[in-house]
């Protein structure tokens, strides 16, 4: 007796057959709507590539626009101009001209890192124009411009003095010289500030040898500085507070033989007296050392 069966497929069987007529009919609706697979590779076509055609402008004339733009207040539009010079002309003899005239225009757009950066350019390919030192003289601004106030970081104020300093070994004679020694004490005052900010503080905190160093550099180092008169003074302070009587005696004394009418005398003297102490200068300190065949060109101009 034979018996027909009839065999279903299984139920993964029919799952698996379903899902595959599924994506047979999906894909063939998606083909259905479309010409060709690689209409869907947006990769698989020919890069039409049009050509722009940009007419190379003379460098004369880029030149003379900067100008005119320069003339018109117009500072950042000025730069490009020259900026392109260098660009499409670099050896040119517009470049050179364009060069010192961008370091002008970024200068005067207060835009400094740019200011400095074409500066440098100028001297690296022109060391020998009579342009250089003012070139070096927009440079070192550029850094004084930057300076911060006292209490931070004094990195671009070091820089400017670098710079300045530059200018002045470089380029004795020229005409920026005056101003440049000028700003060099300026920036030097400035360096003297935040030692004696930090001096300050060491001294509140007690930490007479932290504030000793500090106030040491300053009289080593920025002697010229309006900050030396208290430095001294702080040095018999915390000498003072050391018991280093020695010390703080030839602080207070030097600092009476350089300034006689200042106020930090005055105080110096008194807290010498509160210990039964009187000034009295030891030619051996480094204090004395260092202000021997000294001559005061203190400062008293402070713009930060």
């Amino acid at each position: 007796m034979s018996v027909n069966r009839q065999i279903n497929p299984t139920p993964n069987r029919a799952g698996r057959a379903g899902a595959s007529l599924a994506v047979t009919l999906g894909v063939a609706v998606l083909l259905g709507g479309c010409d060709t697979m690689s209409s869907l590779n947006p990769f698989d076509r020919p890069e039409v590539y049009k050509p722009e055609i940009v007419a190379e402008v003379p460098a004369d004339k880029l030149y003379n626009e900067g100008l005119a733009r320069l003339q018109n207040g117009d500072s950042e539009g000025a730069t490009k101009k020259f900026d392109e010079i260098d660009k499409n002309a670099p050896f040119s003899p517009y470049a050179k001209r364009g060069l010192i005239l961008a370091a002008y225009t970024n200068y005067q757009a207060s835009k400094w890192e740019e200011a400095i950066t074409a500066s440098r350019r100028f001297i690296a390919q022109n060391p020998a124009s009579p342009d250089a030192a003012y070139a070096q003289y927009i440079m070192g601004m550029s850094y004084f411009n930057q300076i911060p106030d006292a209490t931070r970081d004094q990195e671009r104020t070091e820089r400017a003095i670098a710079v300045l300093q530059e200018l002045v070994n470089k380029y004795p004679k020229s005409e920026y010289v005056l101003d440049a020694k000028e700003k060099i004490l300026v920036a030097r005052d400035q360096l003297a500030g935040k030692e004696m900010n930090v001096g300050r503080y060491y001294l509140e905190k007690r930490n007479y040898t932290g504030a000793v160093n500090r106030f040491r550099d300053v009289i080593t180092k920025y002697q010229t500085t309006r900050h030396v008169e208290e430095a001294l003074m702080r040095l018999t302070e915390a000498y003072m507070a050391l018991g280093i009587t020695n010390e703080a005696q030839t602080a207070a004394a030097v600092l009476g033989h350089n300034f006689p009418d200042s106020p930090w005398y005055k105080d110096s003297y008194v807290l010498l007296e509160s210990g039964g102490l009187a000034p009295r200068e030891d030619r051996g300190s480094y204090i004395s050392r260092a202000f021997q065949g000294f001559s005061r060109a203190v400062i008293s101009l402070n713009p930060f």
